[in-house]
């Protein structure tokens, strides 16, 4: 009897890059065997990737494997990122690398929305700071507050080759076939080569495909009335829309009858443009989806003026733009993480920054778990309500804009909805108000602010849509008062470093208060005073003395909208002192951040 090892490789015909473990498409493997590793992560894209470098980076004794079904560099939609997502480069250690790829610096957006023919800025910081400086530079100053504008296939790669020097295991062409599992606990995977893996945790990175949810039977629903198709294609010499600096520009986001189209300028000749519309107007068109695109650009004139001596590939690829959120996103031993827990509208270009953020937290849980902490079943649901709260605000928020716009003007009226589901009662006119004036606002923990934009950006944007001025309350009291009468004590968890941390989180009804960031300073803040004047000027000197802001006014304009949160959210309770000054803050129509353009003009 011929004896033979465990598994039994043979590979023909291949090519290896050693520095990256990785196979080429040309590899034909025949196996049957045995892998074991600590994680297990389905999909190589961004989360996949996200989660791989952050194990590596803090426990490098994790037997990481990554299962990416195809071989990079492979293109992909969904380019333009939000600033959050550079400091999780930055955690990760590839921010330089991602930097040296020379992508256009993301400075904001150019919108043109609704029925109004002019054109809006959308500023990441005020564009009469943004000081031009050497490619490429560090992840400092102004860039702190900056993103990226990628090329897909080479942004993924980046990040997927820098979780290999790490240490994992990446293995492309290499596809999951089949889930083990009893009941919900995942058990091991089967490989379309024969070979079995084995793993303690499971992280299913597949992206829409879903492999491991489809497996398990989760199901999915969609919190939206949103029914979208996307078209795009890429564009080879288009002129940018605007040049800003060294390397800055924005997307440009341009409202049309029937829908709107994005720019999105990859690298100094190559640019996506896609076309967004509701599913129905693209089944009723009667021609083919090359012509529905192409008839879509020609409606836009400062699309056309941008790509009048432009190329493109030829290639106008189509999906389904629905926005979906997973039922369920964590079980006994596996999470999932990124797209497959849920898809927000690209409106407000959210998609990386959801897979960024969620592979980040997921991480930490499995990091958490390895070090011991006291109970894995808080770390599973937080993460799971975490994900489930943050994808479902940008997909109502983006439900916000598009009631903004004449091809959606039915969603007004599903605000009303929007705000039931948060415990209140308010017709559509209300909801919309209450929408724009902080509904939603704990899109980053500790901060107010949604979808890109503090809580000063939400007013405008709804001001801009209504056509009202919006009040902040904290502008008609003076005196403040912390109120956490009948609030049941919780914890909540903050990542960091590597580590989670537990912090104290109260509960009252359906709001939520974290002591953490901005609000954790406000409640030490009201602790020790009650005049409005006396609390200004302890953050002032708060921020002067620990350089926590970029100036000290800036940082009393974010600690401000949090009081204005916790006021709304009845934290804070407050009272007028006729005989004592009080606060006028406003939301002007136009500010530094959010303006009618000035450099690209009206087309």
């Amino acid at each position: 009897m011929l004896n033979l090892p465990e598994t039994v490789v043979r590979f023909t015909d291949f090519s290896v890059n050693p520095a990256r473990t990785v196979y080429s498409k040309k590899r034909r493997r025949v196996s049957v065997g045995k892998i074991t590793c600590d994680v297990a992560i389905i999909g190589g894209g961004p989360a996949g990737s996200t989660a791989a470098s952050l194990l590596k980076k803090y426990n490098p004794g994790l037997n990481v494997l990554v299962l990416e079904r195809e071989v990079f560099p492979r293109e992909h939609v969904g380019e333009s990122q939000l600033p959050p997502i550079s400091k999780i480069l930055d955690e990760m250690g590839c921010w330089d690398k991602v930097e040296a790829a020379n992508f256009p610096i993301k400075i904001g957006a150019t919108y043109r929305w609704g029925n109004s023919p002019d054109l809006w800025d959308f500023e990441f910081l005020p564009i009469d700071q943004f000081t031009d400086e050497p490619r490429p530079a560090k992840y400092r100053g102004q860039r702190l507050q900056t993103a990226f504008q990628v090329e897909r296939a080479l942004y993924d790669q980046i990040l997927l080759d820098h979780a290999a020097e790490l240490g994992a295991d990446v293995r492309q062409n290499t596809k999951v076939s089949k889930i083990l599992h009893q009941g919900d606990r995942v058990t091991g995977l089967e490989l379309d080569s024969g070979d079995m893996v084995e793993a303690k945790y499971y992280m299913d990175a597949s992206g829409n495909s879903g492999i491991l949810r489809r497996a398990l039977g989760v199901t999915t629903h969609a919190p939206t009335k949103l029914r979208n198709v996307a078209f795009w294609d890429y564009w080879n010499n288009t002129e940018w829309a605007v040049s800003i600096g060294v390397g800055g520009t924005r997307v440009q986001v341009l409202s049309i009858g029937t829908g709107w189209i994005w720019f999105i300028p990859l690298g100094p000749t190559r640019t996506s443009i896609g076309y967004i519309c509701p599913a129905d107007h693209a089944k009723s068109w009667s021609g083919s989806t090359e012509e529905l695109y192409l008839d879509a650009l020609a409606q836009e004139p400062l699309i056309a003026k941008l790509t009048a001596n432009a190329s493109r590939d030829g290639d106008v690829k189509a999906t389904k733009d629905w926005s979906f959120l997973a039922d369920r996103m964590v079980g006994e031993n596996w999470f999932m993480i990124g797209e497959c827990c849920g898809f927000a509208d690209p409106i407000l270009a959210a998609g990386l920054t959801l897979a960024h953020s969620g592979a980040r937290e997921a991480a930490y849980s499995i990091l958490a778990m390895e070090d011991g902490y006291d109970d894995p079943a808080f770390l599973r649901q937080f993460y799971e309500d975490s994900q489930k709260t943050r994808i479902n605000q940008h997909i109502r928020f983006a439900d916000f804009w598009y009631s903004a716009n004449g091809q959606f003007t039915d969603l007004q009226e599903y605000t009303s909805e929007i705000a039931k589901d948060a415990g209140l009662k308010l017709d559509a006119r209300q909801a919309f108000q209450w929408l724009g004036t902080g509904g939603f606002t704990g899109d980053v923990q500790g901060q107010a602010g949604l979808g890109g934009l503090d809580l000063a950006g939400v007013k405008q944007i709804t001001g801009l849509f209504t056509g009202q001025d919006l009040d902040w309350q904290v502008s008609k009291f003076n005196k403040f008062k912390l109120n956490l009468t009948r609030a049941r004590e919780g914890r909540s968890l903050e990542y960091k470093d590597g580590k989670v941390e537990t912090l104290t989180c109260y509960h009252r009804g359906n709001k939520k208060l974290v002591v953490t960031g901005l609000y954790a300073l406000m409640i030490e803040v009201l602790k020790q005073h009650s005049d409005i004047a006396d609390i200004a000027r302890a953050l002032l000197q708060h921020y002067a003395k620990t350089g926590a802001a970029a100036t000290p006014e800036l940082g009393l304009q974010h600690a401000l909208q949090a009081l204005e949160v916790m006021l709304n959210d009845g934290w804070v309770t407050a009272k007028l002192d006729k005989k004592k000054p009080k606060l006028n803050l406003s939301s002007p129509t136009e500010g530094q951040i959010i303006h009618k353009n000035r450099d690209e003009g009206r087309v």
